[in-house]
């Protein structure tokens, strides 16, 4: 009976049957609501109703090895794409947040990064890009905080504590580091950072070398490192 809300947020088939019959309420609870906001806000509820799941499409659950944690999508017009501090291709100017990653990617000798501002290649080697509230709406950052997204992105945490093991989690801030208790660190590698924006970068952020580090432990593990 949930079959078609689902389908309409093209919502992958691989996440959804690990969620519980509770957690499938929950999620429909917020896609209805949400669902009301896209026909009332067609052109200002980001990212577009397409791309609310992207991260999960991008990174099925068999391929992940890395999550990276943000917080909300960027509140402006043409930026948000479904994946964590990622932008579309072109967008300028680019995010100070994701500035903030790339020059830390160069101070961590990873001075010929491919990527210079959509993260898509990332998701598509098993990093999920993933936001713990999945929409915003335009110019008002944490809008839609109290929708309820954060008890579902909290079921795909449990979900990937389940099922996987030695994968590394990226918590950049105060927010992220949240989800620390949800996360089984005996089994994961965690990497712990201020949050790579202007008011927080210099305060650790740069020099955390986590990129690095994430290739060591997923190289110590077997597993293909990422190119950055």
């Amino acid at each position: 009976m949930y079959e078609p809300l689902l389908n309409e947020f093209d919502f992958p088939v691989d996440w959804h049957k690990e969620l519980s019959p509770e957690e499938i309420i929950n999620l429909l609870d917020v896609l209805k609501e949400l669902k009301t906001l896209y026909e009332v806000h067609p052109s200002s509820v980001f990212p577009e109703k397409e791309n609310v799941f992207r991260a999960l499409r991008l990174c099925p659950i068999a391929e992940l090895k890395v999550v990276l944690l943000g917080q909300d999508p960027y509140p402006t017009k043409g930026h948000a794409n479904g994946l964590s501090f990622s932008v579309n291709a072109g967008v300028r100017p680019i995010p100070k947040s994701l500035q903030n990653i790339f020059k830390e990617l160069e101070n961590d000798k990873y001075n010929k990064h491919i990527v210079q501002d959509d993260l898509t290649s990332w998701a598509e080697q098993g990093v999920l890009l993933l936001n713990t509230v999945l929409t915003v709406h335009e110019g008002n950052p944490g809008s839609h905080f109290d929708l309820g997204w954060e008890k579902v992105t909290a079921s795909f945490l449990e979900i990937i504590n389940r099922k996987k093991k030695n994968v590394v989690f990226l918590l950049w801030g105060a927010k992220a580091q949240k989800k620390l208790k949800a996360i089984d660190s005996t089994r994961n590698c965690i990497l712990l950072a201020p949050h790579p924006s202007p008011l927080s970068v210099y305060r650790g952020f740069y020099g955390c070398k986590h990129f690095s580090k994430t290739n060591a432990y997923l190289n110590a593990k077997g597993a293909r490192e990422i190119i950055w």
